[in-house]
């Protein structure tokens, strides 16, 4: 598979109006589904909407499963099921963002066909592209924003799509994969699982869509591409930019490229967003210019301000968002809440998991105190908890160290700051 995958990537990257044929027979094969089973699997999803979990699958047999799944690839007879809708609330408090479950054996499909499709595309991303690509990480895209900053691109445009999952257009975004995808077979299986979840948007949740949603914006990266190559002086440019999925940055240097530039680059992105069916949303979408002290913008869940250090140089400060802290904390709130009477080792192995991404996402800015406040708030969670248990009051402060807590319920506790990606 890997070898495939190395191939594929090394023609799309060699010829970048080719157009790939013969996939399908790719996608149904056992090692790729196999491999899809083995990263679906690795992600501990939650059941779609037939209730099927991987210890079913494991129960019937995998590769009796595999087998029965290719088959129907095979002979044409496969369709997606519906995904089941859950609504999580967002970092604000007050949205909603609506995530499609695919069942098991929807999820094993969009894997396979991510596997032979990704190299394809990931030949024509943009360098400030980094969501959901292979060897990329969240900390990259913040150091090269961070990096952008120290180089005076001050004037920021925090850019917000409106509703990006729910107004994708369909026909565009296959139109977009069929510039480099000649396979029919290939398109009409994409086709089926896009409609699948409906006639428009691009449904959160499955394998398949990271990569569509980077494919859909591609051209909106290339437009950014061009207008920084127009500014570039010796090695370096006026301006520079950062995505993840739908959630976007622009950093111009207003010095050399001069006052109401950002204005000429909005306009632009507008246009842009326009030709592909969607749109900015104005409530959010604003200019900062980080040479006010006061002002500060958000990008992957930090907020990004500028300051002058005790040797007296700018530098960048970056810290978890307040209302990111309040929505770990509500998520953990309600794992207790559910979890009244149980043991509480068994609690722990729900909240750790929880902890230890938010805190591996975080730990590369300027977060110590928001950990320090983070910690001690789960502390007090704990030993309420056991202290329910034992039907007393309080935290049991004198009966139990905080040594003792760690080293007898395994609850997290590397809240280290460490400043590499």
């Amino acid at each position: 598979m890997q070898e495939l995958r190395r191939k594929i990537y090394v023609k799309a990257k060699s010829e970048d109006r080719h157009r790939f044929w013969g996939l399908y027979v790719h996608i149904c094969k056992q090692e790729t589904l196999r491999e899809a089973y083995r990263r679906a699997k690795q992600k501990k999803g939650a059941p779609g909407i037939d209730g099927v979990t991987f210890a079913d699958v494991e129960a019937e047999g995998v590769e009796q499963y595999l087998e029965h799944l290719r088959t129907e690839l095979i002979t044409k007879r496969y369709q997606p099921s519906r995904s089941r809708k859950v609504k999580i609330l967002k970092a604000d408090g007050k949205s909603w963002r609506e995530l499609s479950i695919p069942t098991v054996r929807d999820r094993i499909v969009q894997g396979a066909v991510r596997l032979v499709l990704e190299p394809i595309f990931e030949a024509g991303f943009q360098e400030g592209a980094y969501g959901y690509r292979p060897k990329r990480q969240a900390a990259q895209a913040v150091n090269h924003v961070v990096g952008a900053l120290l180089c005076r691109k001050t004037e920021v445009i925090d850019l917000d799509i409106a509703q990006f999952f729910d107004t994708v257009r369909q026909d565009i975004l296959l139109s977009k994969i069929a510039c480099r995808v000649q396979d029919k077979d290939v398109l009409h299986l994409i086709k089926l699982i896009l409609k699948s979840s409906g006639k428009r948007g691009l449904p959160q949740g499955g394998p398949l869509s990271p990569l569509l949603s980077n494919v859909y914006l591609t051209s909106l990266d290339k437009m950014l591409e061009g207008e920084k190559y127009k500014t570039r002086y010796d090695k370096y440019t006026k301006l520079e930019y950062g995505r993840w999925a739908d959630d976007m940055v622009i950093l111009i240097n207003s010095e050399r490229a001069g006052l109401g530039h950002s204005k000429a680059i909005l306009k632009k992105i507008e246009g842009e967003l326009h030709k592909l069916g969607l749109s900015l949303n104005a409530e959010k979408t604003r200019v900062v210019d980080l040479t006010d002290l006061n002002q500060s913008f958000s990008f992957l869940g930090f907020d990004f301000r500028r300051y002058r250090s005790l040797r007296g140089k700018w530098a960048i400060r970056k810290t978890p968002k307040l209302r990111a802290r309040i929505k770990l904390q509500r998520d953990i709130s309600e794992v207790f809440r559910k979890s009244r009477g149980m043991p509480i080792q068994e609690v722990v192995k729900t909240v750790n998991p929880k902890l230890r991404g938010w805190v591996n996402h975080f730990r590369i800015g300027n977060s110590g105190r928001c950990f320090n406040i983070l910690k001690i708030w789960v502390e007090k969670k704990v030993r309420k908890h056991v202290s329910r248990i034992r039907k007393r009051r309080g935290f049991d402060w004198k009966r139990w160290s905080t040594e003792q807590l760690y080293r007898e319920t395994g609850l997290y506790n590397d809240y280290q700051i460490r400043y590499s990606g």
